[in-house]
């Protein structure tokens, strides 16, 4: 039988069969709640129960900590109901009438950024176009079921091909292929299939407010998505753009970020190292990218925060904004870039 799942604060509510988890039954029903992954791995569908049972499915650790399920939080996107719930979770408006499709498409080009940082672009069918948002991310179909996730660095307006960073993942069933490793090979002009646009990490267009824009490796893609859709909708909210990496390689386009800062006014970027050698000879700001926001502003109450990259700098950076520098948690916005090398 299927159970009833009342949303708060909204009152929304909506019916979940037994096979299907509580984020499939929502999104199903024209109701959109966070998320990220899908897969139990990055916390962005993390919910609390009032009322009701569950079960939750398998998920990683750091995604929903044993006391956080202790005290009744689950992840919609592996649980699913065994009687009538009641959560207490966000709902996302702005994102239901866009259509999810399913699309081939054509590799235009591959570019490699880095030794580990490929840029490649995807030509979809002539006259056709993927409706998206700013920020959010598409998964490649594999031909054995598998799925890869990436997200669109090219803002929505843009009438060049979809344009993805996918760093090498070693052993990774998409990504050992595409950096030539194996007897396998992903080239240009071969067709990829997708599914997207997907995610509920993307700019709120409707608020004022001036925005931290977080990044960590290839998490600056959907980043840079949001960077040129403002551009394109004249939205000159102040824009503050921290960009970390391990050494300065790992800011792969560093150089269109400098671009950005000198051309507008209202953004200003940061660029952060955390194991830089004496070979780089960097001379800039030095340590998590999350602590120099902090050193910067250290009172975030007026902020929004876009970030993305590596679940341990998401996780980082949402405790610590909001415990010692007054953030307010809903005006956190994330995607947490997890991955897969199977």
């Amino acid at each position: 039988m299927a159970w009833t799942v009342t949303i708060e604060p909204a009152a929304k509510q909506f019916m979940a069969e037994p096979d299907e988890t509580l984020l499939e039954a929502a999104l199903r029903q024209g109701i959109v709640l966070p998320y990220g992954c899908k897969d139990g791995a990055c916390g962005s569908c993390k919910a609390k129960a009032l009322a009701g049972s569950w079960e939750q499915g398998a998920h990683q650790p750091s995604a929903l900590k044993s006391d956080e399920a202790t005290q009744g939080f689950l992840l919609t996107c592996c649980s699913r109901a065994s009687s009538d719930l009641r959560l207490e979770c966000r709902t996302v408006a702005g994102i239901a009438d866009i259509p999810v499709r399913k699309m081939p498409s054509r590799i235009a080009s591959i570019e490699r950024a880095a030794p580990d940082v490929a840029i490649i672009r995807l030509q979809l069918p002539a006259n056709e176009r993927l409706k998206y948002l700013a920020g959010q991310y598409l998964e490649i179909l594999m031909r054995d079921g598998s799925r890869r996730a990436y997200s669109m660095a090219s803002p929505p307006e843009s009438n060049e091909p979809l344009e993805l960073h996918i760093r090498h993942m070693p052993g990774g069933k998409f990504t050992d292929p595409l950096f030539g490793i194996g007897s396998s090979t992903i080239k240009e002009k071969d067709i990829l299939r997708f599914e997207g646009p997907l995610g509920t990490f993307f700019l709120r267009e409707d608020s004022l407010r001036p925005m931290i824009l977080l990044a960590s490796g290839t998490g600056f893609a959907p980043i840079k998505a949001i960077v040129e859709h403002a551009q394109a909708k004249g939205i000159s909210r102040p824009m503050h753009l921290y960009w970390g990496g391990r050494r300065p390689q790992d800011l792969y386009q560093q150089t269109l970020c400098q671009d950005w800062a000198e051309r507008l006014p209202h953004l200003q970027f940061v660029p952060v190292i955390s194991d830089a050698l004496a070979e780089d000879q960097w001379e800039g700001r030095e340590g998590f990218v999350h602590r120099a926001v902090m050193e910067d502003f250290p009172d975030l109450s007026c902020f929004e925060v876009y970030a993305c990259g590596a679940p341990v700098m998401i996780d980082a950076a949402r405790k610590d904004f909001v415990e010692s520098s007054k953030l307010d948690p809903d005006l956190f916005f994330a995607d947490a870039f997890t991955s897969a090398a199977d």
